[in-house]
């Protein structure tokens, strides 16, 4: 389906049990459907959050079906702690989240991916949306150091407004290319 849609995939995923997995930029409900053809076309066994109120009926039998995962931002709940519980009890896990939170333009990412990332020990990973080339780039793979404000400028480094399916929802407010 990928590839009749006219997408490809280039780099890969390092060759380890779990990651975090960060799908960027996120600017459209497109971006589910490519990642959701991505993720078949890889046969890539992956978890995602996401908002809760996109698990509706008949709609969250569909998205937890295929690796979703409700999750009320407006309810005090540590999301962090039960994901990294969740990477220490099984063998492998890729869980995916876009660090960008919404598909409105944001003046900055949420850090929960980078503390999950950090506290699990897992690697986090760039799966890039490239519009502009219908790409999805896999990699560059990170390692969360604790620095987020390094860190965050050296992934975002690989990512352009150009990329995004709406690039006037991504960049300029954030610093970024």
């Amino acid at each position: 389906m990928l590839a009749i849609a006219g997408w490809r995939i280039e780099g890969a995923f390092p060759d380890v049990p779990k990651m975090m997995l960060i799908v960027v930029p996120h600017t459209s409900n497109w971006d589910f459907l490519v990642g959701l053809m991505a993720k078949f076309a890889l046969r890539l066994e992956a978890r995602f959050i996401a908002k809760h109120s996109l698990f509706w009926w008949p709609l969250g039998i569909f998205l937890r079906a295929v690796g979703g995962i409700a999750v009320n931002r407006a309810v005090a709940s540590d999301v962090v702690v039960d994901a990294e519980r969740a990477y220490r009890e099984r063998d492998r896990l890729v869980l995916v989240i876009t660090p960008e939170g919404t598909r409105s333009r944001v003046d900055k990412w949420k850090s929960g991916f980078h503390r999950i990332a950090h506290a699990a020990r897992v690697p986090i990973v760039l799966a890039v949306f490239d519009y502009s080339r219908k790409v999805v780039q896999l990699g560059p793979a990170f390692d969360a150091t604790g620095d987020y404000e390094g860190d965050l400028a050296a992934m975002q480094s690989h990512i352009g407004a150009a990329m995004a399916k709406h690039p006037a929802r991504y960049g300029q407010a954030r610093g970024l290319k």
